[in-house]
């Protein structure tokens, strides 16, 4: 008896909460006037994160492009709004009639999916049973919690916790992405790359403060690959916050001689700190020089595509006729993507897998971006 006097009072109660808003009338817009306000700053905070390089140039246009998208969704909401509010005359007689339906709606309904699901004699529904459903049904948050649900089973999986470090790092979940990232250096072993995104995690995960992990980490990955651009510029960025700013401008001008293509926003960073902004000098080796990047700016769009196609083509005929490293052939694999050459990307993964067939850990690593990259 007991228990059907509670289950009446919290139908009542959610009667109430949903009639409390059909009671009034809203002279305000609704909070999609805030969601524009919020859409807006993280347009700026993807700017910002671009410019001290904790996302890549690729990864903020996608970002721009989602945001743009939902933002202006938004403003034609509170456009549509306002058009309602102005001509809801007949607003009153449609709440009565909605107060009516949820007064005898919301009793039958909560009856019906209590006696459906939420009956003591019903059995159990467990989160492992209900993340074996379908795969294409599955929401985002399901199968991040299906990849932990097996790395909790598998902790040992290297390339699982790297797969999901990237994931934490998008869902800007800094901590556990620094844990991941951890996890499979430890795993699979140092290499530039996983360093370096270790001390790109860490650094979000401190507010942008290069800690002395951080620190560590770039320092580790210099000494694997002392081309790595972002190691060398967040090693730049702890001068600063070290009190070095000399060492920083020092150390970005020195990065800006060997990556021209960055001048502008090494420029830029150089003067936040104080220091007087000098063309980069030319840099040595192969590699664009400033007339071929000047050359690449003034191209139009059309040319511009062409020039990566064939950069991109020109990789793809060497891997296959030379044969190549598997970071070589993610690269690849990951530009015909970005090209959205879907095709494309695929043939490369079957020359790949063919290609490193005599490596098991190569053609797993294979398997694994062709997941990832829904191929």
């Amino acid at each position: 008896m007991l228990l059907w006097i509670a289950l009446a009072a919290m139908t009542g109660l959610a009667a109430l909460a949903l009639l409390w808003p059909l009671t009034r009338r809203s002279d305000a817009l609704t909070p999609r006037a805030s969601d524009v306000a919020i859409y807006k700053d993280q347009l700026a905070e993807i700017d910002r994160d671009l410019e001290r390089g904790l996302i890549a140039r690729s990864e903020a246009q996608a970002a721009r492009i989602e945001v743009s998208r939902r933002l202006i969704e938004a403003d034609a909401g509170d456009r549509a709004e306002e058009g309602r509010q102005s001509s809801g005359e007949a607003a009153t007689s449609r709440r009565r009639l909605a107060a009516s339906i949820v007064l005898v709606v919301v009793p039958l309904v909560s009856l019906g999916v209590y006696s459906t699901i939420g009956a003591p004699s019903n059995p159990d529904q467990p989160l492992a049973a209900r993340l074996q459903d379908n795969i294409e049904n599955a929401s985002v948050d399901e199968l991040v919690a299906r990849v932990e649900a097996k790395l909790a089973q598998n902790p040992e999986d290297g390339r699982g916790w790297e797969l999901m470090a990237q994931i934490y790092l998008r869902q800007s979940r800094f901590e556990d992405a620094k844990q991941a990232f951890a996890n499979a250096i430890r795993l699979l072993g140092s290499t530039a790359d996983r360093e370096a995104n270790f001390g790109v995690a860490t650094v979000a995960a401190a507010d942008r403060m290069v800690t002395a992990d951080a620190k560590a980490a770039f320092e580790r990955a210099l000494k694997l690959d002392p081309k790595d651009f972002r190691s060398a510029y967040f090693l730049g960025v702890a001068k600063e916050q070290d009190g070095d700013k000399q060492g920083a401008i020092t150390a970005w001008q020195a990065l800006m001689a060997a990556n021209p293509e960055a001048t502008e926003f090494l420029q830029r960073e150089i003067a936040r700190v104080g220091g007087k902004p000098e063309p980069a000098p030319e840099a040595t080796g192969p590699g664009p020089s400033r007339e071929d990047v000047a050359a690449a700016q003034a191209m139009t769009p059309e040319a511009r595509g062409k020039m990566i196609q064939g950069m991109v083509s020109g990789l793809s005929e060497r891997l296959k006729s030379q044969g190549g490293s598997p970071e070589e052939w993610v690269k690849l694999i990951k530009a015909y993507s970005v090209l959205g050459q879907a095709d494309n990307a695929r043939n490369a993964l079957a020359d790949a897998r063919k290609a490193l067939a005599s490596s098991p850990e190569a053609v797993k690593q294979m398997d694994e971006l062709s997941k990832a990259l829904g191929l």
